[in-house]
């Protein structure tokens, strides 16, 4: 029997040259490779010989891939948590005022104790993003949802429209 693929016919040689590399315990991807063939063609043939491939190795690298996902996204979602902490603490820190415009399009600038409404308004806007981004990178767990509504009010409170 014939499997096709590539546009042309799985040779006799062939098939019986999956079936070898497979009983050497070669993986699907490097049979593919060293008959020249493609991995579906090597799925099929190695199919219709009632042959499977040891998925062990691929589970644990799943497994393991995933767990890597996990801490890069907690690691970001701490990160965007230390944004957001800098960006509060901006709302009350000495800050530079500046304009720039009149008929000889001047620069001005001045210190103030603390940043202007529409500043503080961009700067807890900018906070709320990051903790939201942050939390849904690492949701919080049941006992911790409470806490959570009680500071998202809080946020939405703080910027004018948000309640």
């Amino acid at each position: 029997m014939a499997v096709r693929k590539d546009m042309r016919l799985v040779t006799d040689e062939e098939k019986a040259e999956i079936v070898r590399l497979h009983g050497e315990g070669l993986g699907r991807n490097e049979i593919a490779r060293q008959i020249g063939r493609a991995q579906r063609t090597i799925s099929i043939v190695c199919a219709a010989e009632g042959l499977v491939f040891d998925v062990t190795m691929t589970e644990e690298a799943t497994r393991h891939r995933i767990a890597q996902l996990a801490d890069r996204r907690a690691m970001l979602a701490e990160a965007l948590q230390d944004d957001a902490e800098r960006l509060t603490a901006q709302l009350w820190e000495p800050a530079k005022v500046y304009r720039i415009g009149g008929s000889s399009n001047s620069y001005t600038e001045r210190d103030v104790d603390e940043p202007p409404a529409d500043a503080k308004k961009d700067l807890m806007a900018s906070a709320g993003i990051a903790i939201e981004k942050s939390l849904k990178l690492v949701p919080p767990e049941r006992e911790d949802l409470e806490g959570l509504a009680a500071v998202d009010q809080w946020l939405r409170g703080m910027m004018p429209g948000g309640e």
